[in-house]
């Protein structure tokens, strides 16, 4: 049978595929949009099988609030180039949209049908590599941040007063992830088989330096305790200097702020997004 010229631009357009697989799919369901639509998509979704594998290390992180709901998801790709890609802005948007609306907490089927929609039509493997929902409790403030880049996203909840100051606070606290990036909040996050390679890292370094051959082991223990304790202050961001004043950790920063407006203080939610970790 005959295929329209205007049935495989037609074809072409609401599926993404090039004009040579429009005609085919045309042909093979005797003419039938709809049915080669089909016909399209599934050969898509094969195809995007076969592309699974190959490593998705672009994207972006989208943040949305209504209220007093927050989400945060992150998107993943294959290329720079696509995920400037107005098409994959607008799905990400959507994505975010969807799981604020529904409050999901993981991702979903909806999700994911979503993401073929545009996946199919790019030729490209991507999916939702993570994604937070929270609904911020009374008398607490929350603050979000994502970096110009759109790679680094960050959230920060704060319970016990809802003053401006505190809301001021909290987006200080969410620059300070973006900007420190630390892999726990606390120290009792941090496992003790890390904890273990560090102090082994550690102790060898010491055993190379010739100035320590001679201490205690005793000193040798406390200067390697020391070393630990510093590290994890690092890592921690309740330990890390904040980052408008050096010379002061997050935690304490907490409790002077709490002092400030009468109320006691503390992180009800800290959620940190690093593209592709």
């Amino acid at each position: 049978m005959e295929i329209k010229a205007s049935d495989i631009k037609a074809l072409r357009d609401t599926t993404g595929a090039g004009l040579m697989d429009c005609k085919k799919a045309l042909t093979e369901c005797n003419g039938d949009v709809a049915a080669a639509e089909k016909y399209l998509r599934e050969k898509g979704l094969a195809a995007m099988a076969k592309r699974s594998d190959r490593a998705t290390a672009e994207g972006r992180i989208f943040v949305k609030q209504d209220g007093n709901k927050v989400a945060m998801v992150e998107v993943v790709c294959e290329t720079d180039f696509v995920a400037k890609n107005d098409d994959f802005i607008a799905l990400g948007n959507k994505l975010t949209e969807l799981t604020l609306a529904k409050g999901l907490k993981e991702v979903t089927e909806e999700h994911t049908a979503l993401l073929n929609e545009l996946a199919i039509k790019i030729r490209e493997n991507m999916s939702v590599r993570r994604l937070a929902y929270i609904e911020v409790p009374a008398g607490c403030v929350v603050s979000t941040y994502v970096h110009h880049n759109f790679k680094i996203g960050s959230l920060v909840v704060i319970k016990g007063s809802e003053d401006e100051k505190i809301k001021d606070f909290a987006h200080v606290c969410c620059l300070h992830l973006a900007s420190k990036t630390p892999s726990y909040i606390t120290k009792d996050e941090v496992p003790q088989s890390y904890i273990d390679e560090q102090k082994e890292i550690f102790k060898a370094q010491m055993d190379q330096d010739e100035k320590m051959a001679s201490k205690p082991d005793n000193v040798k223990e406390g200067i390697l305790q020391g070393k630990i304790n510093k590290h994890l202050a690092e890592i921690c961001f309740m330990d890390q200097m904040y980052l408008d004043d050096e010379k002061k950790s997050v935690t304490a920063v907490l409790s002077e702020m709490g002092k400030s407006v009468g109320a006691e203080l503390s992180f009800e939610k800290v959620v940190l997004f690093l593209l592709g970790k």
